[in-house]
């Protein structure tokens, strides 16, 4: 089972990273960055938080922080009950290159998941449990 939740995995990475970065010139981080910033609380994570909800270790998400603040989509802010804490805030036009991306992922994503349920059997099974697990309940 783990075997094909891998295969699904690096699957749905590939599409996804692929057709962001030649539609939206965002890389696949950069893009889960932007949305996890969008959904928090006034726009703005710390950085270890940003790091865990994006799947990097500190210096990575340092890298990557640092590219969403050339780009404009982000700046750095101390926290101010804690001088040595650095939030991470989603700028205008992050916000706004999120809303352009996300119609895009998310139809890359399904389209993806889709492919993988057509190719076999075992990544079929996979991706139902997934979606009816996560099916928006009335």
């Amino acid at each position: 089972m783990w075997q094909h939740a891998t295969t699904l995995h690096a699957h749905v990475e590939e599409r996804l990273a692929g057709v962001l970065q030649r539609q939206h010139g965002l890389g696949l981080s950069e893009y889960r960055a932007l949305a996890n910033l969008a959904v928090a609380k006034d726009s703005e994570l710390r950085m270890q938080e940003l790091a865990d909800k994006v799947g990097l270790n500190q210096s990575s998400v340092t890298r990557l922080v640092a590219r969403l603040e050339k780009a404009g989509f982000t700046y750095r802010d101390l926290c101010p009950d804690d001088k040595r804490g650095v939030y991470t805030v989603l700028t205008d036009l992050g916000r706004s290159r999120h809303a352009e991306a996300a119609p895009t992922y998310e139809q890359t994503l399904s389209a993806a998941l889709d492919e993988a349920q057509q190719a076999s059997e075992a990544l079929g099974s996979l991706v139902a449990a997934m979606r009816a697990a996560f099916a928006p309940t009335s």
